[in-house]
């Protein structure tokens, strides 16, 4: 199953793109996800444990599953004050 993941902000700029596309075998889950990501694009794997994602706007734990059509997105710790 292709999962396309949209990148915000640090992550979107560590990866040198905007969204990355993944193929993975069924059942998905935001953990497999995750760890595709990082194997997939290496300068995100240090950021990747601190980073939330949302599957259809919705924050997601790893063990949340995802469908093809499911609109995932990465997103990266914020700082500031």
């Amino acid at each position: 199953m292709i999962v396309r993941v949209k990148l915000f902000a640090l992550t979107q700029d560590l990866a040198g793109r905007d969204e990355v596309s993944l193929n993975l075998e069924e059942p998905v889950t935001v953990g497999a996800i995750r760890k595709k990501l990082g194997d997939t694009v290496a300068a995100l794997d240090p950021v990747l444990p601190s980073c939330a994602f949302a599957v259809n706007n919705e924050y997601a734990v790893n063990s949340v599953e995802v469908s093809e059509t499911d609109e995932v997105a990465c997103l990266p710790p914020v700082s500031g004050g």
